[in-house]
Parts: C-alpha cells; sequence; structure tokens
C-alpha cells in the first residue's frame, strides 16, 4: 500500500524556488547573463496570465473588422 503525502509537504515544494541562469556571448563585445528565480506557483500563474491574453487577442481583432453603419441622422421637428 502506498504511503500519502501530508498536504505540508506538497505546499512546501510548490513554494520552493527554482532558479534558471543563461550566458549568452556574440562575437567579442557583446556579452549578456539572466537569471530568474521563481517558484512553481509563479509559473502556474504565469501561464495562466498568457493564456487569458492569447485567449482575448481573436475577440479584439473580430471586433476591429467589423464595419460599423453611421447612425441615421436626427428627425427634426416641423
Amino acid at each position: 500500500m502506498t504511503e500519502d503525502k501530508p498536504v505540508a509537504s506538497i505546499v512546501e515544494k510548490l513554494a520552493e524556488p527554482q532558479i534558471a541562469r543563461a550566458r549568452m556571448r556574440a562575437g567579442s563585445s557583446f556579452e549578456a547573463e539572466a537569471m530568474v528565480t521563481i517558484t512553481p506557483v509563479g509559473l502556474l500563474a504565469i501561464g495562466g496570465l498568457l493564456a487569458a491574453i492569447l485567449l482575448s487577442v481573436p475577440p479584439i481583432i473580430r471586433a476591429a473588422r467589423q464595419r460599423v453603419s453611421p447612425p441615421p441622422p436626427p428627425k427634426l421637428p416641423n
């Protein structure tokens, strides 16, 4: 029988920061270095925000392409 992990240990793992580093060099005059620290929960939040942005683009484009007819001129009293 498998042993269930306590919820506290799962929460601790989701809060444990992950670190990524990158270094880039182009020729002898350009060098860039980057480092990012993020938790798995933060990465999930960024993914959700990115998905929301990407899903909102098509309706905005569709609305921008629709032609709107001008309103009729107002009726003046005689």
